[in-house]
């Protein structure tokens, strides 16, 4: 499986034709305390950037973009219904949710793991 990242920091990894997204580790720092999180319907389709979610916390709301152009396959109930998940286990058990690719080709213009520590510093 390969992780990739974007500038609005966002994850995603990806198995076969399925990618899962959430948010990183300094999204989470930054928004502090989450507390609701708006996820996109089973079956939407969303190209590359549109906004796909919401999370709230205790400071901020934040979009949550699309790493790349798919359809929503699964949505991360468990996160819905404790929201604290995002910040206790961001890059596990906080997923949002899975996408099914449309083009794949668009993750690599997606940031590794060591050139998004050196953009979000």
């Amino acid at each position: 499986m390969t992780t990739k990242y974007t500038e609005d920091h966002e994850w995603i990894t990806v198995d076969g034709d399925i990618a899962t997204v959430g948010i990183t580790h300094h999204a989470q720092d930054a928004l502090g305390d989450v507390v609701f999180v708006d996820l996109p319907a089973v079956g939407a389709t969303f190209a590359q950037k549109d906004v796909a979610g919401v999370v709230e916390s205790v400071k901020a709301a934040a979009d949550v973009y699309m790493p790349i152009d798919g359809e929503i396959v699964e949505v991360n109930e468990d996160l819905r219904n404790d929201p604290a998940l995002a910040n206790s286990d961001p890059l596990g058990a906080g997923w949002f949710f899975k996408v099914k690719l449309s083009n794949a080709a668009q993750l690599d213009a997606l940031l590794d793991e060591t050139a998004y520590k050196a953009f979000a510093g």
